[in-house]
């Protein structure tokens, strides 16, 4: 499995001018008026809408890496093929009460790693010290008290989801997450609420086309309950991925597509990033 978000992960940001100015003129010329918080659209309830149709998810090119700032008056957001051979960022800005149409982020590559998550560097600084040093860490969120959900893989798709927390100001040594959370293959992108109360991943079952997202509950007595799935309504055919929760904590974000292959056995992507209410959640909490 390849997965979408590893252009990113792997190669590092790449920022290129794909608009010729005409297509840019164009652009701005039928870009309608967004005056709502969240890209101008009505939120979704309990299942899974595409984020800004026609704007930040098209039909041209697919869309992914899609985060707000934490104060949400910028969205930043990837786009990748047709001329877009490169990944390229785009980012939206919600000023006087209006959102600005997506603009090239082709000047200053370190803009979207400081507005999205200005702690990052810092944060990535204490993964390559003991005790985290020896691991080949892909990514990892971090919750409020400090403690970080990681994940490593290779590319045969062998990895876990581990963690470590701080004890007396000094991270613990790394742990394996249980088999219950790490079970299948291309295990990845964990991410983890503020409060440590649930953890969301994405993994593929082996034998079974694409990724599927899945979610664990902190039990009472503290450990991690077996993953779940996290329902039909969000799982599909398709490939699901990369989920994450808006820094409201309002509405999760994720990525649902597919790859394909071309004649010539090449492969490509397509597909786009979705959202739907977090209070979806609750409805897989166990009894």
């Amino acid at each position: 499995m390849k997965s979408i978000f590893s252009y990113i992960i792997l190669t590092g940001f790449i920022f290129i001018c794909g608009c010729t100015a005409n297509e840019q003129a164009l652009l701005n010329s039928v870009f309608p008026k967004l005056e709502e918080r969240y890209l101008g659209q009505k939120p979704p309830g309990l299942i899974p809408e595409k984020i800004a149709p026609g704007i930040v998810s098209t039909e041209n090119f697919v869309e992914a890496h899609y985060q707000y700032t934490p104060d949400m008056k910028e969205f930043y957001f990837s786009r990748r093929g047709g001329h877009y051979k490169k990944t390229t960022m785009y980012v939206m800005q919600f000023q006087e009460g209006q959102w600005s149409n997506p603009t090239e982020l082709t000047n200053d590559p370190g803009q979207y790693r400081r507005k999205v998550s200005p702690e990052k560097a810092d944060q990535w600084k204490v993964l390559k010290e003991a005790p985290f040093a020896d691991i080949p860490i892909r990514e990892f969120s971090v919750s409020s008290k400090g403690t970080y959900y990681f994940y490593t893989l290779n590319t045969k798709g062998e990895g876990y989801i581990g963690y470590s927390g701080l004890v007396d100001g000094k991270y613990n040594k790394p742990q394996k997450l249980p088999n219950g959370i790490n079970k299948g293959i291309w295990i990845a992108h964990p991410f983890v609420a503020p409060d440590e109360s649930y953890l969301m991943w994405d993994a593929e079952t082996p034998g079974k086309y694409g990724a599927d997202l899945y979610i664990s509950f902190r039990q009472p007595d503290g450990t991690w309950g077996d993953g779940i799935s996290m329902g039909d309504q969000i799982n599909t055919t398709s490939y699901e991925q990369g989920i994450s929760l808006t820094p409201d904590g309002k509405y999760l974000l994720f990525w649902r597509g597919d790859e394909k292959k071309k004649a010539d056995g090449s492969t490509y992507w397509v597909g786009s990033p979705y959202w739907v209410d977090a209070k979806i959640i609750e409805t897989l909490r166990p009894e």
